[in-house]
């Protein structure tokens, strides 16, 4: 590939994701899944432009989410039957990544590097926050991020002792996916889900679905001010990369200081190269600087510098699925 070529296909990209947002957006996998369609049928089914929708099933096509079976026919591949609307999807990924108002966080990341302040927040507060007054969007991220998450839960619970550990605070836990996961796959442990009041009620409908509410206590709090005390062991799933570095030793001080001297804070996260090579976080880390401002992702020696700082020393890591990284620290 020569230089122009490497430009092009970075503008490439974006035409690409616009076939394959029209695509999730006309539901075409949903109509599709059942057998090939032609075009002409398809448009039929979700209301489109036959010659419109065929341009763009060309451009999936190349992509890897239809081929074509007969003239103007296609049928959904493997990878394209991950977008029909169904549990495990990854259709929720597509949707919030094309939603305006989380594009506006990327298309206007220009502002956002000059003024040091993100424009989402400038615009829309709080991501969170924004979340809450959008419902059917909200519950579209929530699906998205717990398709993220179940994977590297499944690969903490999996792929890390916890041998000797009798109880797990999973602090800023939402639903509490990793520590369902890690609950099930070790029967002595007991867990503490800690998070925001509204964010425990709901968790502790989730634990009595799953049969596990027994062994889980749910504390209701403010990681800045306070974390449950006296326990072996502290998860953080993907809490750290939303906020600063002061912010996270903040937060890394309070688990500190709760913890005792031979307990062992966990952390989820995706850590970067240290050098040029690509990295799906260094790419993710754009949408977090557009989205949050102060949100980053981090080089393993920035881990290692920000957990020096709150009290506590790198001691090892783990590859988990989905590119994710568990971290594992204790005291200094």
């Amino acid at each position: 590939m020569n230089n122009q070529e490497v430009i092009w296909e970075l503008i490439r990209g974006s035409w690409r994701f616009a076939a394959v947002t029209t695509f999730v957006d006309l539901r075409c996998a949903d109509h599709m899944k059942d057998g090939p369609l032609s075009v002409a049928e398809l448009a039929g089914r979700c209301d489109a432009h036959a010659p419109s929708l065929l341009r763009v099933l060309r451009v999936c096509a190349t992509s890897g989410l239809v081929h074509s079976t007969a003239p103007d026919t296609y049928g959904l591949t493997e990878t394209g039957r991950l977008l029909i609307d169904e549990p495990g999807s990854m259709r929720p990924a597509i949707v919030i990544n094309s939603d305006p108002d989380m594009r506006y966080a990327t298309d206007s990341l220009t502002e956002t590097v000059r003024t040091g302040r993100s424009a989402f927040v400038e615009r829309h507060g709080v991501l969170y926050d924004h979340l809450a007054t959008r419902p059917e969007i909200a519950k579209i991220f929530n699906n998205f991020m717990t398709m993220r998450t179940l994977p590297i839960s499944q690969g903490v619970a999996e792929r890390y002792d916890l041998s000797g550990v009798r109880t797990l605070v999973d602090v800023g836990a939402g639903k509490g996916h990793t520590l369902a996961a890690v609950l099930r796959a070790n029967p002595d442990l007991r867990g503490v889900l800690f998070d925001r009041p509204h964010v425990v009620a709901h968790a502790k409908e989730s634990f009595e679905e799953w049969g596990l509410s027994d062994r889980v206590d749910f504390v209701a709090g403010d990681f800045f001010q306070s974390v449950p005390a006296g326990h072996d062991a502290y998860l953080l799933g993907s809490v750290i990369h939303n906020w600063d570095d002061a912010d996270a030793e903040r937060i890394l001080r309070q688990i500190r200081e709760a913890m005792d001297d031979n307990g062992r804070v966990l952390l989820t996260e995706l850590i970067l190269p240290e050098d040029d090579s690509p990295h799906i976080g260094k790419e993710l880390d754009m949408r977090m600087l557009g989205l949050f401002g102060q949100g980053r992702e981090r080089t393993r020696s920035e881990y290692s510098t920000l957990l020096e700082k709150a009290g506590l020393r790198l001691t090892g890591t783990i590859d988990l699925p989905e590119y994710g990284n568990l971290i594992e620290a204790v005291p200094q």
